[in-house]
């Protein structure tokens, strides 16, 4: 228990530090401005030395996404990842700052050898020799949170094994909730920042950290991407091997294709880049909204052409999952919107954010209509999702909707397989291959035996409601009856008021016994109280001086909240 202890402490402690840390970089970076928003230490703004003004200087010749990007840089991995998370968010930033977070290198120098053949033997419980016939010392790649390593089996398969760099969960889980505290900050104190709804974007990045991190996470979504697509001749999934795999180390068939957009060795290798294209967009079409789980990174690198056609996904630590009533919701969207009919886009938008029960909200059919016209006129050849993703942000957050966050996410996925079929074949029309596909989706939710299914679905839940009622009712007398049954009030809008009230409080109380101490010590010194010093009471004196202090801590806490 006393060890635990110790440990909480000195993992708080650990947290202030790199909590400082991370505000002075930010500072360094120019970042006052929202510093000064936020109730931070002032004493972190004063503390500045020579050295720091002329880091301050230097960084005020970049850019402000300049800034930004070097800040994250030097932050370390959680912060570059998050970084690379806001660059393929469109409806976060501006495109000057998403083109300069997409600069953010996540290569790091290699950790040496030995340390990656220690943390495989920890994880595997087996030496080295046991588990592989060998291991390349050299890796293929070194990310910040992990290094791949070429590797063959006892059988003489060709594989690769993804090592977790060590102490690297600890380190991204402190930077993690030092993000969701800067983020409520935000929240609460910059009111511009709340509708980005920052606690929600640091909720979803820790979730993937997390997911990122875990790498048995990774392998159970290669095995459910792979058995979706049992039996398709048109994709490879790689084979992962459960026993060569843990929560920091997996190993996968190793498979050597070319990535998607390199065009030159796709035609040299006599790949048909149309039927590539077609294919590409077909299977994520089937992800997305057939199965509901989809390849949520789905660029270049991790897009790969093998002979004959055939597609393979790699990298499966980033996925998506969308449960049947979002994938209803949003075909009805993307239905309505090709089809150009505002209204009922209109009503598909606000039961994909669950207000479609609320007042209307004026303005919001026409911004639609406007919305339709200007990226659904035209040929499917000029049509961008990412610019789809930035003018429907900016709808919801003029109307202050809430959408899930895996919408943005399937709408970024097609656009970078938007992408990539622009780049395989100019002249296809994904947006007018998706039509047929998305009206058979749609015309799929009244088939009768969809319909019939959901109605012996309704039927069971509601016999077991039935049945649950009269329980409830007598739960609901017998707390009646013991005076145990409350009804609560919550009252919107009085916490500013009441954190108010609370710190004129605590002022007070403070100013009287300010008062106190020096009426106590102005009359010990006026009775001569001993010992003295130069002829006045040292007792007296202390108390004056730490009316002094409490004093100079009042005016400080008052300068701070800019009220005097």
């Amino acid at each position: 228990m006393l060890f635990s202890r110790f440990r909480q402490i000195g993992r708080a402690f650990g947290n202030a530090q790199r909590f400082r840390t991370i505000v002075h970089v930010f500072l360094k970076y120019g970042y006052e401005d929202l510093a000064r928003k936020l109730p931070l230490p002032r004493v972190w703004l004063w503390l500045r030395t020579p050295g720091f003004r002329r880091e301050c200087a230097a960084a005020r010749l970049l850019s402000r996404p300049e800034r930004l990007r070097k800040a994250f840089e030097e932050l370390g991995p959680a912060f570059v990842k998050l970084g690379q998370l806001l660059a393929s968010r469109a409806r976060l930033l501006p495109p000057e700052y998403a083109e300069e977070l997409a600069k953010l290198n996540d290569q790091v120098p290699p950790v040496p050898f030995a340390e990656v053949q220690a943390v495989i033997e920890a994880e595997l419980r087996r030496t080295l020799a046991e588990c592989f016939r060998s291991v390349n010392r050299k890796p293929l790649a070194a990310a910040s949170v992990a290094q791949v390593h070429p590797a063959r089996l006892h059988d003489g398969t060709v594989a690769v094994v993804k090592v977790q760099r060590p102490g690297i969960d600890r380190i991204v889980r402190a930077d993690l909730d030092i993000m969701a505290r800067i983020a409520q900050l935000l929240e609460d104190h910059v009111p511009d920042w709340k509708a980005y709804n920052p606690t929600a974007v640091v909720a979803e990045f820790k979730r993937r950290m997390e997911q990122e991190l875990d790498f048995s996470t990774e392998f159970a979504a290669a095995e459910r991407f792979a058995h979706q697509f049992e039996g398709d001749p048109t994709i490879k999934v790689p084979r992962v091997f459960r026993d060569l795999s843990s929560r920091r180390v997996l190993t996968m068939e190793r498979v050597d294709g070319i990535p998607a957009t390199q065009i030159e060795a796709l035609d040299a290798a006599g790949i048909d880049r149309a039927e590539v294209a077609r294919r590409l967009g077909d299977l994520t079409l089937r992800q997305m909204f057939v199965y509901g789980f989809f390849h949520a990174d789905p660029h270049a690198g991790n897009v790969h052409i093998l002979p004959g056609n055939v597609i393979c996904f790699l990298d499966f630590g980033m996925m998506g999952f969308l449960v049947q009533e979002t994938r209803d919701a949003l075909t009805a969207f993307l239905v309505a919107v090709v089809k150009r009919e505002e209204r009922a886009a209109t009503h598909a938008l606000l039961v994909l954010a669950g207000v479609e029960l609320e007042p209307p909200h004026p303005g919001l059919e026409a911004d639609m209509a406007e919305f339709i016209c200007r990226d659904f006129s035209g040929t499917g050849r000029d049509f961008v999702f990412l610019q789809l993703l930035q003018h429907l942000f900016r709808i919801t957050a003029r109307y202050e909707l809430t959408l899930p966050p895996e919408v943005f996410t399937v709408v970024k996925a097609l656009g970078q397989v938007e992408h990539l079929v622009r780049a395989l074949a100019p002249d296809l029309d994904f947006l007018e291959q998706a039509r047929p596909f998305m009206r058979d989706i749609h015309s799929a939710r009244v088939h009768p035996r969809r319909m019939m299914r959901e109605l012996l679905l309704f039927g069971g839940e509601t016999v077991t409601t039935l049945r649950a009622l009269p329980l409830e009712f007598r739960r609901l007398a017998a707390q009646l009856r013991d005076g145990k049954a409350r009804v609560n009030f919550n009252i919107e809008g009085l916490g500013p008021f009441n954190e108010t009230l609370e710190r004129v409080a605590n002022r007070l109380s403070f100013a009287i016994v300010l008062a106190a101490i020096l009426v106590a010590s102005a009359l010990v010194i006026r009775s001569g109280l001993r010992p003295e010093w130069h002829g006045v009471s040292i007792v007296g004196l202390v108390g004056y001086v730490f009316a002094g202090l409490m004093g100079a801590t009042l005016l400080l806490s008052m300068i701070r909240h800019g009220r005097m």
